[in-house]
């Protein structure tokens, strides 16, 4: 920032502001200030952020461009303001809000907010015109991303263009010393969105009424559809086992964990034992769902909310609706914890469309609470967890994060990275910034491919980026990657990007790497596609955004019938026995678990070789140990096999601290063989040794091993940053495990933070790769 002249005469200096600078009442706060400092002038919205002139003694003007950079309101992040001098005019008027410049530019949209102190004062002030009004906002609060149809942003850009202010709120929205001046989603119960509930055999119910019949539904154990800012939640009394089996019944959620929102903080605290960094998320504006570790037992949560998990996802309520959901002061008792889970079918996107509502829920829902505010983007919630040091990995970025932007190292071509099929979220970048969309889900059909359209023109909308390149996956039978090859057509270049090398560059990037130095990037998750054809995801790759060279990766083992036999992770562990030329003994927990025939069935497709794609996946060799630990071998979501593997590690009482050995073997590319691992833990079986140690003893092992990799990757080249990525680094206990070996090794670690380390953070990498290199190598 350049600091403007001071004198002692009048000046007058144009300041341009970049950043989030629109919805968040910057506009109304530059004119306090202006009022505070007695200057005269004017400030507006533009497309590229906020436009302001001031003129007045040089001293206050110095002073109130001080202010402007250093205090923004609440919601606000300034980037960077422009100074410009220009000749006094001799102004002495009183400083003005102008209408909006609607020309072309870049202003940056806020994420919606959670529902401020000031805001949930009045919704609880029976004496208040907006007590109990379920859609209190302000300046510092609120929708905000979920409500915009583009920028600059203004009422008439907004979904709230359809709600015509009353006289009251009109005069609010126009008073520069009120907290709703030009609130774009201002409003109050008497020209605001109006609730309804309505259900098979159900009266319907309109506002006040339909709250009150929403939560006695929920009290008498019954599934409601709750709108919410980004979509429709499905909601039902988290101690209420019946209710919670009925309701993953019905939306076939197998055994996948629940997260629940709790009426306030103290709820959340009989059920879980938050540290003060998780409190502080759970509590501040972006009201994520955090993970956090569970009491045993959590209070009266029903088993069936988490099972088998040691931490429980967690958030409060983030909009006034929510609030009043678990009720005020002297309302008839309800749930004080509720499981909310996005309103959708398995493997279909977050439904928002009121319509689509009553249809694609039905048969999930018992009663809809909808209200008449169109939602204009998708926005799932947001999820993460807290590592001891503090630090946030968020696994899955939406609510409270999209669509703020992300600043890049190097410059890019304005251009779409479509991520991949699983969890996926595409990005746009242009210059020294990306945009995330929100979380879209798997793309596993015409709905989910839908929703990642309308994201796109969504995020086009708001950023003003016109793609000139396309990114995408290599696998040729991904979703996502069909999407791009149709986006790009015969007028766009199309980048496919190994997506593995998207990973490790996507780490590179959230931590400001320009790529002038390579990384040795550990790169472990369930399936990517490899450079021969085969599966990979056990991958070291020394890289940078221009290229890579696999430096080691694990020994692939067969995976029996593809995809489809990640389901099964006793026949994997088989596989994985089988690769090592170790056999079948008839007690071993993955043995026991089939059936006779399916024992003889998947040796003769092992020795023929027949539907066995050769795989170097780290999750799938997880997913083996799981079973042959005995932990678990069907899984029904998902990384449920690796997931209770963890939790199984983070019970163990170990107290000699074993790791299993890994061999490594190999010229130019290393091969991390586990047949060594493999022989040590069925040892520790005929021992008995417990499920739990064996669970910690293979976690220390691959830690281990990973740490040798890179010393000896350090030796050949002389590099010393490792990136860990992919989403076998969700596991917090394998990255902290990492972590600090790597460090103790003298190592400079990059984990990630605000972008996932699994398939959510892809399409940044995909950007990188694709957008910084030279034109010709476009495909």
């Amino acid at each position: 920032m350049t600091a403007p002249a001071t004198g002692t005469g009048p000046v007058r200096r144009r300041l341009t502001v970049h950043g989030t600078v629109q919805g968040v009442g910057f506009r109304p706060y530059v004119h306090r200030l202006a009022a505070e400092t007695g200057l005269a002038g004017f400030v507006g919205n533009t497309g590229d952020g906020v436009l302001i002139e001031v003129e007045g003694p040089a001293a206050e003007v110095a002073r109130f461009c001080d202010l402007l950079a250093h205090r923004p309101p609440p919601l606000a992040t300034v980037t960077r303001v422009a100074h410009e001098e220009l000749p006094a005019t001799g102004a002495a008027g009183p400083f003005a809000i102008r209408s909006t410049d609607r020309a072309s530019g870049r202003a940056q949209l806020p994420p919606d907010a959670a529902t401020c102190a000031d805001c949930l004062r009045e919704l609880a002030d029976p004496a208040d015109r907006r007590h109990r009004h379920p859609f209190v906002t302000c300046t510092h609060c609120g929708p905000r991303f979920t409500i915009a149809t583009g920028m600059p942003y203004d009422r008439a850009a907004t979904t709230m263009s359809g709600f015509p202010m009353c006289p009251d709120c009109a005069r609010e929205y126009g008073d520069p010393a009120d907290r709703r001046f030009h609130a774009q989603p201002v409003a109050c119960p008497g020209c605001g969105p109006r609730l309804a509930l309505t259900g098979p055999g159900l009266r319907p119910a309109r506002d006040a009424d339909a709250l009150a019949a929403a939560r006695g539904l929920l009290a008498a154990g019954r599934i409601v559809a709750v709108k919410g800012l980004g979509g429709y939640h499905l909601a039902c009394d988290a101690t209420d086992p019946r209710a919670v089996a009925t309701l993953r019944d019905r939306k076939e959620r197998g055994g996948k964990a629940f997260a629940v929102m709790c009426a306030d903080l103290a709820v959340a605290e009989s059920l879980a034992v938050p540290t003060p960094a998780e409190r502080a998320a759970l509590t501040g504006p972006r009201r994520p769902i955090v993970l956090v570790r569970r009491r045993t037992p959590a209070g009266e949560l029903a088993d069936q909310v988490c099972p088998g998990s040691p931490h429980l996802g967690i958030m409060l309520p983030y909009t006034p609706l929510h609030t009043l959901l678990f009720g005020l002061p002297g309302d008839p008792p309800g749930p004080r914890v509720l499981v909310m889970t996005s309103g959708n079918r398995s493997g279909e996107p977050i439904v928002t469309d009121d319509t689509e509502a009553r249809t694609r829920l039905a048969g999930l829902a018992d009663a809809w609470l909808a209200h008449d505010r169109p939602i204009a983007a998708p926005c799932d919630d947001s999820l993460l967890r807290i590592r001891p040091d503090g630090t946030e990995q968020v696994l899955r970025r939406s609510r409270g994060y999209v669509p703020r932007p992300l600043r890049l190292p190097v410059p890019v071509r304005p251009a779409l990275a479509v991520g991949g099929d699983l969890k996926n979220a595409p990005c746009l970048g242009d210059g020294d910034l990306a945009w995330f969309g929100p979380h879209i889900g798997d793309m596993g059909d015409l709905a989910t491919l839908d929703a990642a359209r309308r994201a796109e023109r969504q995020l086009s909308r708001l950023t003003h980026v016109t793609p000139r390149l396309i990114a995408a996956d290599r696998h040729p039978g991904y979703h996502s990657t069909g999407w791009a090859r149709r986006r790009a057509g015969a007028r766009l270049p199309l980048r496919l990007v190994q997506h593995h090398h998207a990973h490790i560059a996507s780490a590179m990037a959230e931590h400001g790497l320009d790529g002038t130095t390579p990384v040795i990037g550990v790169a472990f998750d369930g399936t990517g596609y490899g450079d021969d054809g085969t599966v990979w995801g056990g991958e070291i790759l020394l890289a940078d955004y221009t290229g890579y060279r696999r430096f080691a990766h694990l020994t692939p083992a067969p995976l029996p019938g593809g995809d489809a036999g990640v389901a099964n992770p006793c026949r994997l562990a088989l596989a994985r026995l089988w690769a090592a030329g170790l056999p079948w003994d008839a007690e071993l927990p993955s043995v026991t678990a089939c059936s006779p025939t399916e024992l003889t069935l998947l040796r003769q497709q092992l020795d023929r070789q027949v539907a066995c794609v050769p795989t170097s996946s780290m999750g799938r060799l997880f997913d083996a140990v799981a079973s042959l630990t005995g932990v678990c071998h069907r899984a029904g979501y998902e990384a449920q096999a690796a997931l209770e593997l963890e939790a199984a590690a983070l019970d163990a009482r170990d107290a000699d601290a074993v790791a299993y050995p890994f061999g490594l073997t190999g010229g130019a590319t290393l091969a991390c063989d586990p047949a060594p691992m493999l022989r040590a833990l069925l040892a520790d079986r005929r021992r008995r040794t417990p499920p739990p140690v064996l669970a910690a003893r293979f976690h220390r092992g691959v830690a281990r091993a990973v740490t040798e990799i890179c010393r000896r990757a350090r030796g050949a080249t002389g590099l010393g940053t490792v990136a860990l990525t992919g989403g076998v680094f969700a596991n917090a206990l394998l990255e902290e495990k990492c972590t600090a070996l790597l460090r103790a090794d003298g190592f400079t670690v990059l984990r990630h933070g605000e972008v996932p380390p699994n398939d959510g953070g892809l399409a940044l990498g995909q950007l990188m790769v694709a957008a910084t290199a030279p034109h010709h190598e476009t495909e």
